[in-house]
């Protein structure tokens, strides 16, 4: 079964609720790209009217995460997957539709690739820009993906 931007909107629903009802949506998945949007609305704002952090990192972790999942999907292999460290930096007040892209699905199969053949755990940096409607890049996302082989 491929990951497709519905099936990850409808696990949002039952898995992760607060990302869905914050209106965090997968609009693009593909080999290299993952594409998440979320609108600022009174539901996702903090205390200065803008997007609230967590919710642009719900989004962007999404992006990242979704690209790995679907990468260890296409592999074969039971793959465990973990966050192990993220950063981020907040230039501009998130209004509106906030889009964030993750564009490294090489990077992830080049990570799966070790992990495989060495059968030790990898480490992954992973980037997600989150970018207004006027174009503008209001934050950006780096997530340590740790992928490890099952037996």
């Amino acid at each position: 079964m491929n990951v497709s931007p519905s099936k990850l909107n409808t696990f949002l629903l039952f898995k992760l609720p607060s990302a869905y009802f914050c209106g965090v949506r997968t609009k693009l998945l593909n080999d290299t790209t993952c594409v998440v949007s979320v609108k600022h609305r009174w539901l996702n704002q903090n205390p200065f009217n803008s997007m609230f952090w967590a919710v642009q990192g719900m989004a962007a972790e999404l992006t990242t995460g979704a690209l790995v999942m679907s990468k260890i999907r296409t592999s074969g292999k039971k793959i465990s997957m973990l966050v192990a460290n993220n950063n981020a930096s907040f230039t501009k007040k998130a209004t509106g539709r906030i889009t964030f892209t993750c564009n490294e699905g090489q990077l992830i199969d080049n990570t799966i690739e070790k992990a495989i053949s060495t059968g030790e755990g990898q480490t992954v940096w992973l980037n997600s820009k989150g970018i207004n409607n006027e174009g503008v890049q209001v934050s950006d996302f780096n997530f340590e993906w740790t992928l490890k082989v099952k037996n």
